[in-house]
Parts: structure tokens; C-alpha cells; sequence
């Protein structure tokens, strides 16, 4: 189809249905991807042994946990990368892109042989695969948030882009049922040999399923539409938006530490601090997250109803207040149910953030900057504070101040409400209402 017959087709309103089925689409592959990008926390438990020389538990989760940083190193050059390209060629052509990358860097993991059988080019390999997969993460956030929001109705925004988070959390909760199912059928020993490749083959066969599903996605009305192009640079002309940046990086940085405190990590404190079992540890986490996924398109709505920046603003007064008490408690707790209504606790008050947080940054940016200006800033506040929540958390216990962390996820969240208190409402102040 050329350029008029696009621009032809896209001038009709699209149906609800149409809409829809481009959100489906679009969704799917997200949640593919972070099932991927997941599937390394949810079995490093198990594949630790595999890739490191043999020493305690928490000085291989050390290590398990840096690589899963390091990976998060490469989104800043995903966001960056694929940015430019969502906003040049178009959101559709990004989110094939990225999806392919992480089908390789799934397929590397499930293939690499052991430290035992190939020495240090185990775990460098590990690396490798990490790094490809967090540049595929850090460039579908940005597109991925920027395409579901413009797909929307302005009455609809926060509800459907709230999906982000419903298909990130539920690749994540995928990643956890996949373990479950292998926790249930392998033995321990089974699923320290062998049995923690299974998920990386799976997620390489969903990202390619994901691939097909997404070339049947429609680009949106705000790019077709899009008529004037930057004589200069996309990066120079996101550095005109100095501000919005600035305000990315500030909503984030809070958000992001809790999110991954609360998800990724919170499977491992309950095992190496709580001393929980591996099994309950898992169950916990699925639970909880079965039902934060419930929420988003619950707070996501609202926030059509309400504004975003009075639940920005509740995410972050709440996050300060309880975030001590509530990892303090959970550290001595000893019965499933505390663990359980404890992480409920927080994960509610997190909703605040990752209900809303896509919409937010994609109102901040006009068009032709928008994925970029929504991915890059972004991936570079998740991978100082999110990426290394689980390595300062970690360095925190290994130095006998386990607290000290607990501090510093309050320290972040307090930072980012007076970015949510000074802040416009997106909602009524967007810059998509202008596209």
C-alpha cells in the first residue's frame, strides 16, 4: 500500500473493534517479550550453578543478578535506537524489530553449554545474550507505550495503555507458571541440569508467533498523519524538551526501584533473607502478581475519571510512608499468608506508577519525538535504579545492613512525588491532543 492509499485508509475513524485488535496485537508481543526478559530472574535460582564456579548461594545470585543489570545497560541504546526508528519508519516497524532480537538472545541462553563444558565462555555468552535482549526491552517500552497510547481514544488513554503493564506482568506471571509447572514435574536436580532451558526455548517459539501476530498490527493515525518532518537530528530535537525529559526521569526513577523491588527481587528475598522454600517463594510471587495485574486496567481507568497526577501523587505519599514498614515486617515474617498480604500491600501502592506511567511520558511528547522522547530518558532511569535493584539490594545483605536498602527504595519514591507534585496533568494538558 503506498503513502496516499495509508493516509486515505487512516483518515476514517477506526471502530472500537479496529482498535482493539491493534491493541491485541500489539499487547501480545509485549507480553512475549517480557516473558523473555522475565524467565532469567524466575530461574536463576536454578541455572546460578550452571554459569558460575561453584560457591554460597548469595555470591552466585550476585553474580546471576549483575548480568541481569548488565542487560539492563543496553535499553538506554534500545530506547535510543529503536526510538529513532518508531519515529522515522514508523511504531509497527520498531515492534517487529525488537521482538526478533529477543528471540535470539532467548535461543543463546538455551543453548549455551555450562561453565563445567566450556569454562568462562558460559558466562560470557550469558552476557551476550543479555545484552541483545535488554537492546529488544529497551526499545519496546518506548514504542510499545507510544503505540498503544496513540491507538486509543482520548477518553480511553489510561485505560488502554495500562495494558503495557497487564502483558509485562503477565509474561512475568507466564514465566512464574512455567516454573511452577517445572517445579512440579522435575526434581531439584532435574531443573539445575536441564530443566531451566525449557523456558528460554519456549519464549525463542512465542517471540517468533509474536513476529506473525504483529505484521497484522495497523500503524497509528498520529504517525501516518504526521506531516512535518525534523530538519535535524530526532536526538537534538528531543534535546529541545529539556523538561519533559527531566520529568521522565524524575516519575520514573521512584517507580521503577519499587516495581522491581516488589517483582523481580521480592522471589529471592523471600528465599536467601525471609527463608522461605523455593516453592512457597514462587507461589507467593504468582499470586500477588495475578492480582496486580487485575489493577491496571482498574487504576488506569481511573485516571481517565480522576487525572493522572492525583494518582501519581497517592503512589508516591504511600510509597514513602510504608515502604520501610513494610519490607521491615516482611524480613521476620514467618507464615505464607503475612508474606502474601504484605507484598498485596505494596504492589496496590505501586499500582499508582506502572498503571499509568506509559500514558504519562507519551502526553509529554509531540509526535514526531514521542517514542524516542518516552523510551530513552526512561530506559536510562530504569537501568541505574531498576536494573540494579536486585545488585544493591544483594550488596546490602552481603555487608550485614539489609535496612540500608530498605532506605534508599524510600529515598527514590520520595524523590520522585515532588516531581509528581510539581507536575501538569497529562490528562489535561496533553500533547496528543494536538496530533
Amino acid at each position: 500500500m503506498d503513502n496516499s492509499s495509508t493516509l486515505a485508509a487512516s483518515a476514517e475513524p477506526r471502530t472500537t473493534s479496529q482498535r482493539i485488535k491493534s491493541i491485541f496485537s500489539g499487547s501480545v508481543g509485549n507480553l512475549v517479550e517480557w516473558y523473555d526478559w522475565y524467565v532469567y530472574a524466575a530461574f536463576s535460582l536454578y541455572f546460578a550453578k550452571a554459569f558460575f564456579p561453584q560457591g554460597d548461594m548469595t555470591a552466585q545470585l550476585l553474580n546471576t543478578a549483575a548480568i541481569f543489570a548488565v542487560g539492563f545497560l543496553m535499553r538506554p541504546i534500545g530506547g535510543w535506537l529503536m526510538g529513532i526508528y518508531a519515529d522515522r519508519k514508523g511504531r509497527k516497524a520498531a515492534l517487529l524489530a525488537s521482538v526478533l532480537l529477543m528471540c535470539f538472545g532467548s535461543l543463546i541462553i538455551a543453548l549455551t553449554p555450562s561453565y563445567e563444558t566450556i569454562g568462562v565462555a558460559a558466562p560470557i555468552l550469558l552476557v551476550v545474550a543479555r545484552l541483545l535482549q535488554g537492546l529488544s526491552v529497551g526499545g519496546e517500552y518506548g514504542t510499545s507505550a507510544t503505540y498503544l497510547s496513540e491507538m486509543a481514544t482520548k477518553e480511553q488513554r489510561g485505560f488502554f495503555s495500562s495494558f503495557q503493564y497487564v502483558t509485562l506482568i503477565s509474561g512475568q506471571l507466564i514465566a512464574l507458571a512455567v516454573l511452577i509447572i517445572l517445579q512440579q514435574s522435575l526434581t531439584t536436580e532435574q531443573l539445575e541440569s536441564w530443566g531451566w532451558r525449557v523456558p528460554f526455548f519456549i519464549g525463542a517459539l512465542c517471540a517468533v508467533v509474536a513476529m506473525f501476530l504483529r505484521r497484522g498490527m495497523e500503524e497509528t493515525d498520529s504517525f501516518t498523519k504526521k506531516k512535518d518532518k525534523p530538519k535535524e537530528s530526532l536526538l537534538r530535537t528531543l534535546m529541545r524538551h529539556p523538561k519533559e525529559v527531566l520529568t521522565v526521569v524524575g516519575l520514573t526513577m521512584g517507580g521503577t526501584l519499587a516495581f522491581y523491588t516488589y517483582t523481580t527481587y521480592m522471589q529471592k528475598y523471600l528465599v536467601n533473607t525471609v527463608g522461605m522454600s523455593k516453592d512457597d517463594s514462587t507461589m507467593i510471587s504468582a499470586a500477588t502478581l495475578f492480582l496486580f495485574m487485575l489493577l491496571q486496567p482498574i487504576v488506569g481507568g481511573l485516571s481517565d475519571k480522576i487525572g493522572r497526577r492525583p494518582i501519581l501523587i497517592a503512589f508516591g505519599v504511600m510509597g514513602t510512608l510504608f515502604t520501610y514498614p513494610i519490607l521491615s515486617t516482611l524480613h521476620s515474617i514467618e507464615t505464607w499468608w503475612g508474606a502474601f498480604f504484605l507484598i498485596m500491600a505494596a504492589l496496590i501502592i505501586v499500582s499508582g506508577y506502572t498503571s499509568i506511567n506509559a500514558v504519562v511520558k507519551a502526553e509529554l511528547f509531540p509526535t514526531e519525538i514521542r517514542a524516542l522522547g518516552v523510551g530513552l530518558p526512561y530506559a536510562l532511569t530504569v537501568s541505574i535504579f531498576g536494573g540494579t535493584a536486585e545488585y544493591v539490594a544483594l550488596w546490602f545483605k552481603s555487608i550485614g545492613m539489609e535496612s540500608g536498602f530498605y532506605w534508599y527504595v524510600t529515598a527514590c519514591i520520595a524523590c520522585s512525588l515532588l516531581v509528581y507534585v510539581f507536575m501538569k496533568d497529562t490528562r489535561t494538558h496533553s500533547r496528543m491532543n494536538q496530533d
